[in-house]
Parts: C-alpha cells; sequence; structure tokens
C-alpha cells in the first residue's frame, strides 16, 4: 500500500518544485571594473610647503577680514548655487520614502455600496433572480512582504547611499561657493590696489611729461623723449580703465555668488591684504577620501550600484507573500454589523520568474554597467584630486620663489629713489632723474600687488583642492536615521 501525502503537503511540494525550476540561473560577472587604490595617492617628493597639514573648517576666517565673512556668510546661509544641491537631498529623501514603503506591512481600508437588479433568467434563482439589492462592503486588506532574498533591503541600501551622495554633494557645493567667493573678493582687492597705485604712476608719469616739455623748452631735450613719455602715460591710463572694469566685474560677481540684490555690497571697500601660512600634508593617502567632499560623492554612488546589482540578481529568485484581509458584507445594511456578516482571508502568493530570463539579465547587465562607470568616474575623480594638489602645491612653490625675487626688486628700486633723492638734493641730479625712480619703484609695487593676489589666488585654489576644511561626516547607515 503506498502512503498519500496530505493535499496541502502535496501542493507546497509542488509549489516548491516550481519555484526551484523558475530560478532563472544568474549569469557571471565577467567585466569588473577595479578600484582605485587611494591609499597609495602621494604627491611627488619635489612639492613641499613650508608647513603641513590640512585646511581648517571656515579656512576663509583665518585672514581676518570681516568684509569677507560677512558675504560667505550670506552666500551659505542661501545661495542660489546651493538651492540646487538642496533639491537634490530631497529627491533622494523622496526616492528612499518610497522604497521603504515596500517594506514590511501594507494595509489598506476598502468600503463599497452598490446596489444592483440580478437577471430572472441568469445565474440566481428567484427570489434573487430578478430583484433588486443593495450590497455593503467594509474590508481591512493586509500585505505582508517577506523580502526573501533582499532585493528591498537592496533597494533601501541603495537609496541610502543616492541620499549620503546628496549629503556630500551638498558639502562639496559649500565649499566651492565659499572658494569663489574668497577668490572674487581677492581679485576686487587686488584690483582697488593695483588701481591706487596705477593712480600715483600716472601722476608721476605726466610730471615726467612736463618736465621733458620744460626741458625741450629750454633745449635741453628732444621732442622725441616727450612724445615717449607721452605714449607711456596713455598705457598707464589704459591700465587704469582695465582696473576700473575689472573692479566692476568682480563687484557683480560677488553679488550673484551671494544671491544678493542691485544694492547690496554697496558698502564695501579696499582693505590691505594678507597671505596667510598656507599648508600641505605630507601624505594624502584615505585622508584625502574623507577630506574631499567630491571623492565622498562618487564613493557612495559606487556603493549605490553595488546595492541595486544585489537587488537585480534577487529578482532571479522567486517572491512569496502573505496576503489578507478582514471585513464585513452583507445586502442588507442593517446586518453589516451583525458576526454573521464578517469575512476573513488569508493565503500566500508566489511569483515565480518563468521565461523572464532575458529582462532579468538585461537589468542585471544594466546594473553591472552602471557601476562599472561609477567606479570609472571614481577612478577618475582620485586621479583629478591628487593632480589638483599637486598643482597646486608646485604653482605655490613657484609663487613663491618669484616673490623672494620680486621683493629684491622693488627693494633696489626703493634704493635707487633713495639715491636719486639724494642727489638732487645735492645737486647732482635733476627732477627728470627723481621721477624716473619713482616711476621704477611704482612699477615693481605693482608687480608685487600682482603677485599677492596671484598667491592669495593659489593659496585658496589648493584650499579647496585639499577639501576646504570638510570631513566626512557621519554618512547615513540605516534607513531610520
Amino acid at each position: 500500500m503506498k502512503a498519500r501525502l496530505h493535499p496541502a503537503l502535496a501542493s507546497m511540494a509542488m509549489a516548491i518544485t516550481l519555484a526551484l525550476a523558475g530560478c532563472a540561473s544568474i549569469a557571471p560577472d565577467t567585466h569588473p571594473l577595479p578600484k582605485r587604490d587611494i591609499a597609495s595617492a602621494e604627491l611627488s617628493a619635489g612639492i613641499k610647503l613650508a608647513q603641513e597639514g590640512w585646511p581648517e573648517a571656515q579656512w576663509w576666517t583665518a585672514y581676518h577680514d570681516d568684509q569677507l565673512n560677512a558675504i560667505v556668510k550670506q552666500a551659505l546661509a542661501g545661495g542660489p548655487s546651493l538651492d540646487v544641491a538642496a533639491a537634490h537631498i530631497g529627491s533622494a529623501r523622496a526616492t528612499l520614502s518610497r522604497t521603504l514603503a515596500d517594506l514590511g506591512l501594507e494595509s489598506a481600508l476598502y468600503a463599497n455600496a452598490n446596489r444592483q437588479r440580478y437577471s430572472g433568467t441568469g445565474l440566481f434563482p428567484a427570489p434573487i433572480g430578478g430583484s433588486w439589492f443593495t450590497t455593503e462592503t467594509l474590508r481591512l486588506d493586509l500585505h505582508y512582504n517577506f523580502d526573501w532574498w533582499g532585493k528591498n533591503r537592496a533597494q533601501v541600501a541603495a537609496a541610502v547611499g543616492e541620499l549620503n551622495v546628496g549629503r556630500a554633494a551638498y558639502a562639496e557645493a559649500e565649499q566651492a561657493l565659499a572658494a569663489s567667493i574668497t577668490q572674487s573678493y581677492f581679485r576686487l582687492q587686488g584690483a582697488w590696489a593695483r588701481l591706487a597705485n596705477t593712480e600715483q604712476l600716472a601722476a608721476t608719469q605726466a610730471a615726467l611729461v612736463q618736465d621733458k616739455a620744460k626741458r625741450i623748452a629750454r633745449g635741453l631735450a628732444n621732442a622725441d623723449e616727450q612724445r615717449a613719455a607721452e605714449a607711456e602715460l596713455s598705457l598707464i591710463r589704459k591700465q587704469q580703465a582695465q582696473l576700473t572694469s575689472d573692479i566692476a566685474h568682480e563687484r557683480e560677481a560677488l553679488r550673484a555668488l551671494a544671491g544678493a540684490d542691485n544694492t547690496a555690497l554697496a558698502t564695501l571697500k579696499p582693505v590691505a591684504l594678507t597671505a596667510t601660512p598656507h599648508k600641505l600634508p605630507a601624505r594624502l593617502g584615505l585622508e584625502l577620501l574623507a577630506r574631499r567632499p567630491d571623492l565622498q560623492a562618487a564613493r557612495w554612488q559606487v556603493e549605490a550600484s553595488l546595492s541595486k546589482i544585489d537587488a537585480a540578481k534577487a529578482a532571479f529568485y522567486p517572491d512569496i507573500n502573505l496576503t489578507g484581509s478582514i471585513g464585513l458584507d452583507t445586502i442588507k445594511v442593517e446586518n453589516l454589523l451583525q458576526a454573521a456578516s464578517r469575512t476573513a482571508y488569508l493565503g500566500p502568493t508566489l511569483t515565480l520568474p518563468l521565461f523572464d530570463s532575458r529582462r532579468l539579465d538585461a537589468q542585471l547587465d544594466g546594473a553591472r554597467t552602471n557601476r562599472n562607470e561609477r567606479i570609472a568616474e571614481y577612478n577618475q575623480t582620485i586621479v583629478a584630486a591628487v593632480r589638483e594638489v599637486a598643482q597646486g602645491g608646485a604653482q605655490l612653490q613657484g609663487i613663491e620663489q618669484q616673490i623672494t625675487q620680486q621683493t629684491a626688486a622693488t627693494a633696489a628700486a626703493r634704493a635707487q629713489l633713495a639715491s636719486a633723492q639724494a642727489r638732487l638734493d645735492h645737486g647732482l641730479a635733476n627732477n627728470s632723474s627723481l621721477l624716473t625712480a619713482r616711476q621704477a619703484l611704482l612699477k615693481q609695487q605693482d608687480a608685487d600687488l600682482y603677485l599677492q593676489q596671484v598667491q592669495l589666488l593659489a593659496e585658496v585654489a589648493l584650499t579647496n583642492a585639499l577639501g576646504g576644511g570638510y570631513h566626512e561626516q557621519a554618512p547615513l547607515a540605516t534607513a531610520s536615521q
């Protein structure tokens, strides 16, 4: 005598057999792209600055300029460029909320009432057939997703990763905004300082033109010397016009960066600028990853793409969920709340990916391709970050050497002016020699101011390349945070 399985067990065995048969095979990952090892990222041995270290948070305050601090504070409080980054965070949070809705227990309340006449010659005989009835239904539907293979959890992890991308991108936008404002402010102050020096140079050159005219009148010089002096004066006035234009340009740039109206920044005034002791870390490595928000964003994009691969793999397996409902149903409204009107339903739902391997393979291949794109972008971002730091350090090294030579040239011009003044006082030189020496000193001072501006801009560029004082915040590890 053969033993027979209970019908429920037989049904379950058949369901398991179908589930196993319905599992499509997962193609192997044959072309994974390796991530670049940032731990080995280092600068060339020849790139060194006097001090070692990383930028501090709110690094712009180290310049002790109240005007600059106020502009940066205003911009970070609500600059237009930050609105875009904030909107991306909002979109990522909305995506996460939608993904979380697929987890756990879902519930819905259903209520319905309708009046219907049943056919007198149809399925139901009299007294139902040929009569009108009103049906009332009140039901609570429940659906529980067990997420056996972790598909939904992987989708949530991907959404959390995208949210972390948005947070890092917002920090990157903040640092870029602060750097752009500071550089624009330094260009404005540099143009003001050079314009003031150029005005002195123009006055000196005008005096030299008058001196040439007097010497020509006395027969001590020829007209060509005066024409040359006048041509030089025209070039100086051209430089004045250019600096005036630069000042207007940078003021408008500051207004736009700070999100201010056309009446803002009217009280800005020239102030003396000083360079701060710039720093360059002796080693980069993993520290650069923690301090560059763009690297953090690229890393989280890779993490999110890996979670999407996990979700695509889980789609190859059967999905078993539990659905149930409880409620009340009656054809007479006065009987709706009676115990006899109760209804109940509970049953599993089995979803099999039968004959769907091509679509699933395409989804998985797309997820893997997306991962390779994110890894390629991450690797490129690492290379670009190290290059920016190296170029910034090398540039500051070169500027420091130029400043050393320029300082010597300015000192020589100042000594020459003092010598010309002494010889004039003793009647050994004329006024033209003194004006020429003063003109030479003013030109060297203009070169000083230009190099100072270039140094300040290079300092800000290096600070931004080192992450601008950013340090990785505690990332969102779970959806509940």
